[in-house]
């Protein structure tokens, strides 16, 4: 007998109205990108509620990429409004020309030595394909996010999470940490 015949038998004698593809649909749909946890850079896990309520962007970094100095921009706009609700949460993907070829430990100490990094970083992991990590399975998917959803294209992309846990806006990786288009709708999300 398999899991949903179990789950239907079971909501018969409990006298519960279901339908098997209900569980299924609940099973398989996360209920935000920031759902479950992850490996942090540390080799820690974190749990991703801990950003509930936060304005979050997320961004895929990589050390050895033309945006690479986004990374002081991306620091600096955690310093600047950290107080005010924002996280950014870096993910190092070694996906796009091999620019990130290290181990989490030499990523941690690159970003530390070189730009000051502080805020969150999490384990090397992909961002696109079969082994997805399950952030950018949310944030990609045409089912979970349709408004921005698609392929990361390039280092450095953003997704915007406002305090409701839903996604606001994606910038391309050549919109810089410190530009109006980012800044602007960062504000807005922290004034909510």
């Amino acid at each position: 007998m398999n899991q949903y015949c179990l789950l239907a038998a079971l909501a018969v004698v409990f006298g519960l109205v279901v339908s098997p593809l209900s569980f299924a649909a609940e099973a398989k749909t996360p209920k935000g990108p920031l759902n479950g946890s992850m490996k942090a850079i540390d080799g820690k896990e974190v749990d991703l509620s801990k950003y509930d309520g936060k304005v979050v962007l997320v961004v895929n970094t990589a050390s050895k990429c033309g945006y690479t100095p986004q990374y002081s921009g991306l620091e600096k706009l955690y310093q600047d409004k950290k107080g005010d609700g924002l996280v950014v949460l870096g993910f190092p993907c070694n996906q796009f020309g091999s620019q990130e070829p290290g181990s989490e430990a030499e990523i941690a100490q690159f970003c530390t030595k070189n730009y000051g990094v502080t805020f969150p970083m999490f384990a090397k992991s992909d961002v696109n394909g079969p082994d997805q990590n399950d952030v950018y399975k949310y944030l990609t998917s045409e089912t979970t996010d349709p408004k921005f959803a698609g392929k990361i294209r390039w280092n450095f992309e953003k997704f915007l999470i406002g305090r409701d846990g839903k996604v606001v806006a994606r910038f391309p990786s050549r919109v810089a940490p410190d530009s109006t288009e980012l800044t602007k709708a960062i504000d807005e999300q922290l004034a909510k």
